[in-house]
């Protein structure tokens, strides 16, 4: 009887010792669920992102060299050219102008104002030649006399200064007979209606053939339709794609961090990869824009040079839209944790690190930082872990457990 009461004691106390044991595992508080980064060492960039577009270095534009008709652009946009011998623009003389009724009336009259002064030339060109010919007839008389010595040598004389004057007079008259016909002629083409020429000519017969000034391929055609055209008329572009430059505007406070011959990246620009470029030039001025929202801001103009190879950037061309990232700092060996885990206390830099199963607050001194991404210059080792998005629950000293990576799908 008294070992059955012992055991039923045993047996209370044990089960007494069990739901008090329970109660206070209860009671415990649980470990904090965390993500967990760790601090390591490696290459670090710091970049500024700009948006930028493509141009071609060395454009060369052809320019109309005198006034005339263009025909149809002989090339399109997108056709290679090559120097000196491709045709790219044909220009044809202007056509002259029609006459109404009141100018074709003076332009007849002038052309029988010009019938008439040849006439009258000729007229004197006939009138020259008999004077001419009597003087000759008249110098050789005398000729003949003053061998004879019937006539004096004054007399002589006088007859062949007689016959040079005659000479002289009959090729006035017929210079002057020359050029009253040349000015018919020119009155009559006053009268001639407009012509087009024919442009499978010899180069030079009717057309002047302009051939393309460098190696390329047309980037613009100002005007594909024959029209007329002034002398410094812009007619196309010729560029090289192969040849690019990127064009990209930044905020100033941004500009005052980048260096010339800083690398940089290009990136969603359509095609696989990324191409790789140089700043070349920081314009020293800066200009004034207004954003989307308004805000005016102060911009400066950089210009980069494209490193990547043409077979790298299949498809780029000019005027094309990119995204640049310029680099403004970068370190080979640093000690860089995850922005996520930094948070301010007591106006300095702290973050909950891994200590022994529990969270532990340590101050850390900050670098540069990019990204997600920041350089720890004091306050941990590589291979330390800190805590992720630290929320209210953590706090020095509490218990931590890494979260499973079924738990959080972003691990």
């Amino acid at each position: 009887m008294n070992q059955m009461r012992m055991l039923r004691i045993i047996a209370g106390i044990s089960l007494a010792a069990i739901l008090l044991g329970t109660l206070v595992w209860a009671l415990l508080p649980k470990p904090v669920l965390v993500d967990l980064s760790e601090a390591r060492r490696g290459p670090m960039e710091v970049t500024v992102a700009g948006e930028g577009v493509t141009k071609v270095r060395e454009k060369w534009a052809v320019i109309a060299p005198v006034t005339g008709n263009t025909l149809r652009s002989p090339v399109d946009v997108g056709d290679q050219v090559a120097k000196g011998s491709t045709v790219v623009a044909v220009i044809q003389p202007g056509e002259p102008a029609f006459l109404d009724a009141r100018a074709r009336r003076l332009a007849e009259v002038s052309v029988e104002e010009a019938a008439a002064a040849v006439r009258l030339a000729e007229a004197n060109l006939t009138r020259s030649d008999a004077e001419l010919a009597h003087i000759e007839v008249e110098l050789e008389r005398t000729q003949i006399l003053a061998k004879r010595g019937t006539v004096s040598v004054t007399m002589l004389e006088d007859a062949e200064q007689s016959a040079i004057t005659a000479r002289a007079e009959r090729d006035v008259a017929l210079y002057e007979l020359e050029q009253r016909k040349a000015t018919k002629v020119r009155m009559e083409a006053q009268l001639s209606a407009p012509t087009m020429p024919d442009p499978d000519s010899e180069p030079g017969e009717c057309c002047l053939r302009i051939t393309a000034p460098q190696d390329g391929i047309v980037l613009d055609v100002v005007d594909v339709n024959a029209r007329l055209v002034e002398a410094g008329t812009a007619l196309l572009t010729i560029g090289d794609l192969s040849d690019l430059e990127i064009e990209v505007d930044l905020l100033s406070t941004d500009a005052v961090e980048i260096e010339s011959g800083a690398g940089a990246y290009v990136e969603r620009w359509g095609g696989k990869g990324v191409i790789k470029a140089q700043v070349r030039r920081i314009d020293p001025s800066a200009f004034a824009r207004v954003s989307a929202l308004g805000i005016e801001e102060q911009r400066v103009r950089l210009l980069l040079d494209i490193l990547s190879p043409p077979e790298q950037r299949q498809g780029l061309g000019d005027q094309y839209r990119v995204f640049v990232r310029i680099v403004t700092w970068a370190g080979e060996d640093v000690l860089q944790i995850s922005q996520s885990a930094l948070f301010r206390h007591a106006e300095r830099w702290a973050v909950f690190v891994e200590e022994d199963g529990r969270a532990a607050l340590r101050y850390v001194e900050v670098g540069h930082m990019t990204g997600d991404t920041a350089e720890v210059m004091e306050g941990l080792v590589p291979g330390e872990r800190v805590i992720a998005y630290p929320g209210a629950a953590i706090h020095s000293g509490v218990k931590i457990e890494p979260r499973a990576l079924s738990e959080d799908p972003g691990d």
